[in-house]
């Protein structure tokens, strides 16, 4: 694209309701991000609590320690294919997700996934908040221990004590108050994030070895699953998890490839970077999730109770302050952004970044994320394949169209415009609607036997256990149904 016909492009463009400055083609003088910037990127955004325990959650849950790294290094390998795949039209044309969402779905349609996402989002913007939250409840615990035996106000059913909740809400309103002050407040915290996780994850693998006696003790540990039939059936489950993990961003990378210098740069950056941050900082969590069980009898799969075990009182209450300020910092970029543009792209007239962030904010707490990391089986059962049942059909369809209905080409302005080729029928393509619903279904007898909302007898075994494989199910069914029936 000519920088001529981008100006072109933006002055018949910018009076369309559709059209912005954030939703517009980034020029090509400025797209300026190489290979080590997606590297960065994803060191960054693999270096967070959550990748600790999503390692340490497969350890909890009875694997060994190889079979852990296996399981992951795998899940990020798979979901690496959409990652790029997706990423490829944001470095062509410059375009973000909401975007590029709009020549599948339509341009209003495009606020299905767009919503879908940003729902995930506030899910893993709860999760973050809880964590930061309870970092600073156990320091306040250390020094104050009666803030540990408050009289419990919460519904016995909300599984939420009084002061793990007080602290949540205190950091969940410091997480808003930022977004009050807009995005710019967060760069001094990104920076602080990525000095201080690496330094403290390699402190707790330093501790974790010399407590043990070496790697030997905690690598030798056994699976707990005595038969082949057994780690089968956790594995798969399991392995759906660690895609879904990065389903998300895996739909959204165009928000970042529309910055890439070429289709090389985006490829090599996310190849090299996403598997390899994700199972080395993982492996740390394997290691010092294991090492918990030879030095304290049990295994501890959260870093922040483990750190609560320490001795050192002021060890303690810097590490946990530290961890709250790093996810404070994850939460802001990751979580609060990209769902507070989706929620604005609604109504760009009522709905501005800071009330969506408002909403992503509110709806992070009605998901009772202090529930959702509770134990491990949660974790990954509930949470993290749950989602991906309803990003892996959107995934499909956008690969579908992209790849083998509109061979790679779009016309970018009718991406903005009213009655253009991706307006279809008032707005919304019904086939791609359609092939979303046919990859959500065959998941939804499983998440409802998971969450005990209907006995298991209710369905048929073989339908019920389409859910362990649901982001692979979605993705399949619905990228098929879109092809075959938006096949001309």
């Amino acid at each position: 694209m000519s920088a001529h016909h981008e100006v072109e492009i933006t002055q018949e463009l910018e009076n369309s309701v559709y059209y912005s400055e954030d939703m517009a083609p980034v020029p090509l003088s400025k797209r300026k991000w190489d290979t080590w910037n997606y590297i960065s990127l994803w060191i960054s955004m693999s270096m967070c609590i959550p990748t600790y325990m999503l390692a340490s959650s497969l350890i909890e849950g009875g694997m060994n320690w190889w079979q852990a790294i296996l399981t992951i290094l795998l899940g990020n390998s798979i979901v690496l294919i959409p990652m790029i795949l997706n990423g490829h039209a944001g470095a062509k044309y410059g375009i973000p997700f909401p975007v590029f969402a709009r020549a599948s779905f339509g341009l209003k349609g495009a606020n299905i996934p767009a919503i879908l996402r940003a729902i995930v989002a506030c899910g893993w913007f709860g999760i973050q908040t809880w964590i930061g939250g309870y970092a600073i409840y156990q320091t306040m615990v250390i020094w104050f221990p009666a803030f540990g035996t408050l009289p419990d106000i919460f519904p016995v059913s909300w599984g939420l004590k009084t002061g793990p909740a007080i602290c949540f809400l205190f950091f969940w309103a410091i997480n808003m108050y930022v977004v009050y002050l807009g995005v710019e407040s967060i760069r001094k915290l990104l920076i602080f994030k990525a000095f201080f996780l690496p330094f403290a994850a390699l402190a707790l693998l330093i501790w974790a070895i010399a407590s043990t006696d070496g790697l030997g003790p905690i690598l030798d540990r056994p699976s707990k699953f005595q038969h082949n039939a057994d780690f089968w059936n956790y594995f798969f489950p399991a392995l759906t998890g660690m895609v879904g993990f990065w389903a998300t961003i895996s739909l959204n990378i165009p928000d970042f490839t529309r910055f890439a210098k070429s289709q090389k740069a985006q490829v090599v950056g996310q190849v090299v970077g996403l598997p390899t941050s994700m199972t080395v900082f993982s492996f740390i969590g394997v290691v010092v999730t294991s090492s918990t069980t030879i030095i304290f009898g049990t295994t501890i799969w959260d870093p922040v109770v483990l750190i609560s075990k320490f001795d050192n009182k002021l060890i303690i209450s810097f590490s946990m302050l530290a961890v709250a300020i790093s996810t404070l910092a994850t939460n802001i970029a990751a979580n609060i952004v990209s769902p507070a543009y989706d929620f604005a792209n609604l109504s760009p007239n009522k709905i501005n970044f800071r009330t969506g962030g408002f909403i992503t904010g509110v709806i992070g707490i009605l998901m009772f994320p202090w529930k959702l990391i509770a134990d491990p089986s949660g974790y990954i059962f509930t949470w993290l394949i749950a989602y991906s049942s309803l990003l892996g059909p959107i995934g499909g369809i956008m690969i579908a169209d992209y790849y083998f209905i509109k061979k790679q080409t779009l016309k970018v302005p009718d991406l903005f415009k009213e009655k253009g080729m991706y307006w279809y029928s008032s707005g919304l393509n019904r086939i791609a609607v359609f092939s979303l619903i046919v990859g959500i279904l065959p998941n939804i007898p499983g998440f409802l036997i998971t969450i005990n909302a209907v006995n298991a007898s209710a369905f048929w075994p073989w339908l019920t256990g389409l859910y362990h494989y649901a982001w692979f199910v979605g993705f399949i069914l619905s990228g098929l149904c879109y092809y075959i029936s938006g096949k001309r």
